[in-house]
């Protein structure tokens, strides 16, 4: 059984997803950001950084913080998600990191300045958004001869669907994008995913072109 500590965000549903998509058992902990939950001194012990989402293993006590580093080890734990060829598997890293340091901050600045902030910085806004558009120009562009980022499903796929499922927030609109579009749609009628969406609670149906 895993413990999950999360809450409705991209980084967040990264994991209750990844955790549906493998059917690994979990108990799911709302840990509310709003409310500063994430500084509590329990949930400093999980996961220094303050952040979630975070997990505890209790099949072998492990505790970790830091999406990305969750997706790889549960993939590991439960055989699924990474290719097991050794070309396709760094291949499906390759696009993990590429949303870690990439899609995940740079949308996320545009949710602060452009949702959130409007007004208070054009530069910030103009900056942060071209970057976006230029990151679902890259992603549009690798998906109109590969099915999924890595060419099968897999964590980089999961890591990267919630932050497109913000596309409303990111003022961008997926019919500029159409090899997003169709790889965002096909993820969101998955099953597990729809589930995982929901986790720790429902806010909302999972948005839609």
């Amino acid at each position: 059984m895993i413990d999950l500590y999360t809450w409705t965000t991209p980084n967040g549903r990264k994991v209750s997803i990844a955790l549906e998509e493998l059917e690994l058992p979990y108990t799911a902990h709302a840990i509310n950001i709003g409310e500063d939950e994430q500084f509590a001194p329990d949930f400093l012990k999980i996961a220094p950084n303050n952040k979630i989402p975070a997990i505890v293993d209790n099949d072998n006590g492990t505790a970790m913080m830091e999406s990305g580093a969750i997706l790889l080890y549960l993939a590991k734990k439960a055989g699924k998600l990474l290719p097991s060829d050794e070309k396709a598997r760094w291949s499906a890293i390759e696009w993990l990191m590429w949303q870690m340091g990439g899609v995940g901050p740079m949308c996320g600045q545009v949710h602060h300045f452009v949702r959130f902030n409007q007004g208070k910085s054009a530069y910030a806004e103009e900056r942060f958004l071209n970057e976006a558009k230029r990151l679902y120009g890259v992603m549009d562009k690798r998906l109109a001869d590969h099915e999924f980022l890595a060419g099968e499903y897999s964590v980089a796929d999961i890591a990267t669907w919630p932050w497109i499922s913000r596309f409303e927030w990111q003022t961008i609109d997926l019919n500029d994008f159409p090899n997003v579009k169709r790889w965002y749609t096909d993820i969101a009628n998955r099953p597990a995913v729809q589930r995982g969406y929901d986790v720790p609670k429902k806010v909302g149906d999972i948005p839609m072109p």
